[in-house]
């Protein structure tokens, strides 16, 4: 399988190009690195491609928040400026002015 660099980075604000939730980036994987059980789970016509980025997302949607992994080909920018409200998100961001998010001082190596 031929890697791609990602196109998001930590930190990173996005949204899901077909499902209603947003969230902010805290870790990639270059290819998909997660279970079969949770790949064969993805139904065939929408299951994106293994040879691709895939995100960890602080993620929420209008009724709750969670972690979600989503393929780089499933992401969009997310230019909304709004702050997330997931409680973890706070714990390693630190929100600038500009809406993005950086990862707070005390957790970088």
């Amino acid at each position: 399988m031929k890697q791609r660099m990602a196109k998001f980075g930590i930190g990173a604000v996005v949204r899901h190009r077909k499902y209603q939730f947003r969230g902010v980036i805290f870790d990639v994987d270059p290819v998909f690195s997660n279970t079969e059980e949770w790949w064969l789970s993805i139904p065939e016509d929408v299951r994106p491609r293994k040879d691709q980025p895939f995100y960890h997302l602080f993620a929420e949607n209008a009724e709750t928040e969670y972690v979600a992994y989503v393929s780089e080909q499933n992401l969009l920018p997310d230019l909304s400026g709004e702050p997330l409200r997931h409680a973890q998100v706070e714990e390693l961001f630190t929100r600038n002015p500009d809406g993005t998010y950086a990862v707070r001082a005390s957790l970088r190596n």
